[in-house]
């Protein structure tokens, strides 16, 4: 694959077990995303995404959100590492904080969040929960760059999942969690060339 532009360097915001921290960094290592993850943060002192982050060794850095007084604190700190680390695009991978201007602001058109719908469907907590409840019979996940207003920003990319007749929210969220390996490297790469052209 031939590649025009110097690696991406991105910094990954993330809460839980970090399954698509992973998908990013095996994605750069088979060369199918031309970057470099510079640092992680998480919030959650016990997220299983450290010990991922240990064994790709990449720099991870822990910002316990209980211990900042506001999120534009919180998100000041934030900024502070990336800045520190070099990184260019921010990256939310099952990061459960929102996101304020000061942050926004500092990384223009450059942070990127994924959601487990089709968004605008089923935005905000639970979205997995919200499409069964609701009785859709297709469902996926959307990769967006990230706004004030919660998975409302413009949409990268998007992948479908049909929902199967016997799904509960745990089936469902794993067929989900493929998709989102698949499309967030892809689409992160698309993010970085169509801003490269403006």
């Amino acid at each position: 694959m031939h590649y025009d532009m110097s690696p991406l360097r991105l910094g990954i915001l993330a809460s839980g077990t970090g399954s698509n921290f992973a998908a990013i960094a095996q994605a750069i290592s088979d060369k199918n995303l031309n970057a470099q993850i510079k640092t992680l943060i998480y919030n959650n002192p016990n997220a299983g995404v450290a010990r991922k982050a240990e064994q790709w060794k990449i720099p991870a850095v822990l910002l316990n959100h209980h211990q900042f007084g506001r999120r534009e604190d919180l998100d000041h700190a934030i900024m502070e590492t990336m800045t520190a680390y070099q990184v260019d695009w921010v990256i939310m991978a099952g990061w459960m904080r929102c996101v304020t201007s000061v942050l926004l602001d500092a990384f223009p058109q450059r942070v990127l969040n994924i959601h487990p719908s089709l968004l605008p469907s089923f935005p905000g907590l639970h979205a997995v929960k919200q499409a069964l409840a609701a009785g859709v019979t297709i469902t996926g996940c959307t990769v967006h760059h990230v706004v004030p207003a919660v998975d409302s920003g413009p949409i990268v990319m998007q992948a479908a999942v049909p929902i199967m007749p016997n799904d509960t929210e745990a089936t469902l969220h794993e067929r989900i969690h493929v998709q989102e390996h698949i499309i967030y490297p892809r689409a992160i790469m698309l993010a970085a060339t169509a801003l490269s052209r403006n």
